[in-house]
């Protein structure tokens, strides 16, 4: 009896463990199965990302996002949460010992913006320039007459359409700038778009004539939208320069201590009255393109790579988010037919487009420069609208050239009314170009290797 009793309790007691056992086989088979489902998930969601990030459109993307969200924001109940955040919460860096400040800087949100993330944008600006200038499509003069001709014709014009609706308004004219400007992300990302219809040789004249176009906005912040320059403060430059400039010609390629000095400068720059985002501009120029103990190593442009996402994912669209937000209520035809709104709008719309395709025109049918391969003249056309997008740039000169909230109303206005414009005019006129067939040239690597640095994932 006890035997028999022992051995159901055994028999029972096995059968426990069995089911138990294999419960818990299960559990941790389904665990297993749920884990590698998740991790397959994630990645995923991380190569979606990964080809998101990689795709040169994708920035222009983010920027149009934000800046449709600053403008649905401007135009909710939330605009003046926005607008107190941006222009009333105060945000302070520096040391103080309690009653004595001995080093501080202390602004707005939307200054820490437009003075202190934009300055990494220029930075970004400084290390294109240089590049394009030692190996690319600036690097001789044959190669950059076109596009540097094209992008004078693309700033002397929209200024003239400014001054001539403006002329009657002296105060106004500070606003002259503010249509010679080109956003190159924006243009490139809906260039990108149309994809193989774009050819080579149109995306790098594209980038060209950007690119000089953002110097020449450098250099008109620099000379025109400078006032009150405390120079017993800017005398700390040449010397931070020249250091940067020692290094430079001693091989130091390391960017950490650029970076340093280049935040030096930026300080030194900015309480000196003279605008601070000129520091990261000035600061890309000294940073080496060759190290001349190792000929495979490129350290300006690997700078470049890394600080590209920072500035397409983060600094352009908070200046977006910050900048583009217009509130339309109580908005009526005296205010969209300002004389400021108008001339930014003309400007970008129509001065773009004719200054940068009719100086086009002249070098090319004048014999000076050749015609871009495998491009048309429809397409030459179409990419001078594109040229129109003005949007980061003349939002930031805007911020120079007005203070009032009014005039500031005005400029995103006009700015946003060009930009929308061209872009979709400019891309239903490529889109509808007829594409000319040009048989590539064996070995000719040069474009391929342009057209990967311009648009990677292009294909």
């Amino acid at each position: 009896m006890n035997d028999d009793l022992k051995h159901k309790t055994e028999e029972t007691i096995g059968n426990t463990a069995g089911e138990i056992s294999k419960r818990t086989h299960q559990a941790i088979d389904a665990a297993v199965k749920f884990e590698l489902k998740a991790e397959q998930k994630a990645q995923d969601f991380l190569n979606m990302t990964r080809r998101f990030a990689k795709l040169t459109s994708s920035g222009g993307i983010v920027l149009m996002v934000t800046a449709v969200l600053a403008l649905i924001v401007a135009n909710s109940p939330f605009y003046d949460a926005y607008h107190h955040f941006l222009e009333r919460v105060m945000f302070t860096i520096g040391m103080s010992d309690g009653q004595d400040v001995q080093m501080q800087l202390q602004k707005p949100i939307l200054l820490w913006i437009n003075d202190g993330l934009m300055a990494i944008f220029f930075f970004l600006v400084g290390l294109e320039i240089k590049r394009e200038i030692v190996e690319g499509a600036l690097s001789s003069k044959a190669k950059a007459f076109l596009p540097a001709f094209a992008a004078v014709g693309g700033m002397v014009v929209p200024a003239a359409i400014f001054w001539f609706i403006n002329k009657d308004n002296p105060e106004m004219l500070s606003g002259w700038a503010i249509p010679a400007a080109t956003d190159i992300a924006f243009a490139l990302g809906v260039l990108a778009l149309l994809k193989s219809r774009a050819p080579v040789a149109l995306k790098v004249l594209l980038t060209a004539i950007a690119i000089i176009d953002d110097l020449g906005a450098v250099l008109i912040i620099a000379l025109f939208y400078t006032h009150d320059v405390h120079f017993q403060i800017l005398y700390l430059a040449p010397p931070l320069l020249l250091t940067m400039f020692i290094m430079n010609r001693r091989n130091v390629t390391s960017s950490f201590f650029y970076v340093v000095l280049g935040m030096l400068l930026w300080v030194v720059v900015l309480k000196s009255g003279v605008h601070a985002t000129l520091a990261g501009f000035l600061t890309a120029l000294f940073i080496p393109t060759r190290n001349v103990h190792d000929p495979e190593a490129h350290p300006a442009k690997e700078v470049e790579h890394a600080v590209h996402p920072w500035v397409a994912f983060l600094v352009l669209p908070l200046f977006a988010f910050a900048n583009a937000g217009v509130p339309f209520q109580g908005i009526g035809l005296e205010d969209v037919f300002d004389p400021v709104v108008v001339g930014i709008t003309l400007g970008l719309f129509l001065g773009k487009q004719l200054g940068i395709f009719s100086f086009l025109w002249i070098a090319i049918k004048s014999g000076i420069s050749p015609m871009p391969e495998g491009t048309s003249w429809v397409q030459l056309y179409g990419v001078s609208i594109l040229c129109g997008i003005g949007f980061t740039m003349s939002l930031f000169i805007g911020g120079l050239a007005y203070n009032s909230i009014e005039m500031q109303a005005s400029v995103r206005m006009g700015v946003l009314a060009g930009s929308v414009a061209s872009a979709l005019l400019g891309y239903l006129v490529l889109r509808l170009a007829p594409v000319p067939k040009v048989k590539p040239k064996l070995g000719d690597e040069s474009q391929i290797q342009k057209e990967d640095e311009v648009f990677p994932n292009d294909k």
